[in-house]
Formats: structure tokens, C-alpha cells, sequence
């Protein structure tokens, strides 16, 4: 598994567009809209990383409004969240 963090700056007034349409992509899991730096940040999940490739260079280019991307590849992944749901019993 491949995983990302996109971070993304959408055109004048398309932020919210931006974010449905990046939801709908294959390969992106999460969509976050912030304030600060960044308009949307994306969480990528895709099975290696000629499919995150094909992704952030290809699916991600054809998303109407945005203006700009950074990519975060992932080395390692440190979640309490992960860990919580393999342990979790049901409650």
C-alpha cells in the first residue's frame, strides 16, 4: 500500500467543488478542507506507487479548479486510529 497527503490550492471561489470532485477520485480516500496555506488536503491510498503516479500525474490533472498540488509520499504510517480498530473489541 501506497499512501499520501496531497496538499492542494483550489481556483477563486471552487473550494468546495474542488473537494466533491477530488472525493469521487479513485485512489483518494479522504478530503479535508483547512485554513492556512492550503485550500484541501487529500489522503491518497493506492496499491504502489506506479498507481499513486498515475494518480497525482494523471486523474489529479484532470480535476477542473484546481490550481496547484503538493505531494507528500508516505514512508511509514503512525496511527493510534489503526491501532485502535485492530484491537477494538465492539463496545
Amino acid at each position: 500500500m501506497q499512501n499520501a497527503v496531497i496538499l492542494i490550492n483550489a481556483e477563486k471561489g471552487q473550494i468546495q467543488a474542488v473537494a466533491q470532485r477530488l472525493a469521487e477520485v479513485e485512489g483518494i480516500s479522504e478530503v479535508y478542507s483547512t485554513c492556512g496555506r492550503y485550500d484541501l488536503v487529500a489522503i491518497a491510498r493506492t496499491r504502489n506507487f506506479e498507481s499513486l503516479a498515475e494518480l497525482v500525474t494523471g486523474r489529479l490533472t484532470r480535476v477542473e479548479g484546481i490550481r496547484d498540488t503538493e505531494t507528500l509520499n508516505a514512508m511509514q504510517v503512525h496511527s493510534r486510529h489503526d491501532l485502535e480498530t485492530m484491537f477494538s473489541v465492539g463496545l
